[in-house]
């Protein structure tokens, strides 16, 4: 089947689908980094969590590092089934990847809502949170509203696990679902057969044209039989690392760089006004939500324009002036600190730094996984793909165990 015959995807279905697939991915991650105040008021021992839910204190996560831990454990998972997804994608069937994961996601979110309305001591309540933050990542009462905080991730995931469900009866993705290789090949060499012009006489306008159009006196016979396009052998994992090190790089210290202070210490950070809704409201607003949206906006910078192109050295100087934000951060108003000087107390400048620091992270990460399929060879990118997804996670991985550091120098 040519490119021109491929089936259309009707309403944007399976994109929607993909897009809902995403989000259920990352809705572990970002309730349990959006919920500290519950987190950190069970962990004092407090019965209810009425004084902790959306409020700003953190305080009790010095007894757990809790920020840091939760951050830690959401990412060595990524790092680990990265490795084994390499060698066990072939052994273990997509479905039973997926929608096996997202069965997992789904209980273990059922667990930590019923966990809301069971009371137990603050160490076995880490424990089994911790356990369930690792599996995870491979009006009303305040006990009522986290009850209902927990069980939203719930609904999430199960519509995933629909839209999942619902990929194979869509025509656009069957087509490109069922492709087997051999049919992706064909096609990639029926498209590049009609790119070529042929002439009068039915010979393609190529470069193999002079082999077809030789002398051919009967007499004389041919030395040798036109050469076939030999097809490329098994790229190198080692000579496409050589050839996209210094991008690979660039990915690691970006999310080094992100991880180390996102959110173990932004989290900490509190407003300088008087306590009134700015203060309360502050951190959620502030940290969270301004970070997630200007890092989605510096992620769709890169669909405008990819600046500075693979063969710039200002690449890893952009990724090594974010090495600020570190300092940065630690200096800005956390209450909770024995060693550092507060030197930037007021809010504009925690507003300032993290409008930049999402938005470099955004555009960077972005920038670095376009830029790494175009230092190699068309049949070396899947395998430049599969390296960055692996650099991808040793940064986060990185970047949560240098949160520990950075934490204890406060």
């Amino acid at each position: 089947m040519a490119r021109g015959d491929a089936p259309q995807d009707s309403y944007h279905l399976v994109g929607i689908s993909f897009f809902i697939l995403g989000l259920g991915t990352l809705l572990p991650w970002n309730f349990f980094i959006t919920a500290i105040p519950y987190f950190q008021g069970r962990l004092t021992g407090a019965n209810s969590t009425a004084e902790t839910l959306g409020t700003n204190h953190t305080s009790p996560a010095d007894t757990f590092n809790f920020n840091n831990w939760v951050t830690l454990l959401s990412q060595l998972p990524l790092l680990l089934f990265t490795l084994l997804n390499s060698f066990l994608y072939q052994c273990i069937p997509e479905t039973v990847r997926i929608l096996g994961s997202l069965l997992v996601i789904l209980l273990l979110f059922a667990l930590t809502a019923v966990l809301v309305k069971v009371d137990m001591s603050p160490g076995l309540f880490f424990s089994i949170t911790m356990a369930s933050v690792w599996f995870i990542n491979c009006g009303v009462d305040a006990q009522t509203s986290a009850l209902g905080y927990f069980i939203t991730p719930c609904v999430g995931i199960l519509m995933s696990i629909v839209c999942y469900l619902s990929l194979p009866h869509l025509k656009f993705a069957r087509y490109y679902l069922a492709k087997k290789p051999s049919q992706a090949k064909g096609q990639e060499l029926e498209t590049k057969a009609e790119l070529l012009q042929s002439d009068e006489n039915g010979i393609p306008n190529s470069p193999q044209k002079a082999a077809l159009t030789l002398d051919l006196d009967p007499e004389k016979e041919p030395e040798m039989e036109p050469e076939e396009p030999q097809k490329p052998g098994k790229p190198s994992v080692f000579l496409v690392f050589r050839k996209i090190w210094l991008t690979a790089l660039c990915l690691v210290l970006v999310f080094t760089v992100t991880l180390s202070v996102f959110p173990a210490i932004t989290a900490m950070v509190t407003s300088s006004t008087s306590p009134g809704k700015w203060s309360q409201f502050f951190n959620p607003i502030c940290c969270f939500l301004l970070f997630n949206i200007m890092d989605c906006l510096g992620r769709s910078l890169t669909s405008y324009f990819l600046w500075p192109d693979e063969d710039s050295r200002l690449l890893p100087l952009l990724v090594c002036l974010r090495i600020l934000f570190v300092p940065l951060f630690m200096l800005c108003h956390v209450p909770e600190r024995s060693r550092l000087p507060i030197l930037f107390p007021q809010d504009a400048y925690f507003i300032t730094f993290m409008l930049l620091f999402a938005v470099s992270n955004g555009y960077l990460v972005s920038l670095t996984m376009c830029l790494a399929p175009r230092q190699v060879l068309p049949h070396e990118r899947e395998v430049a793909g599969t390296l960055m997804t692996f650099f991808l996670a040793l940064g986060l991985s990185c970047g949560a165990s240098l949160s520990f550091l950075f934490k204890a120098l406060l």
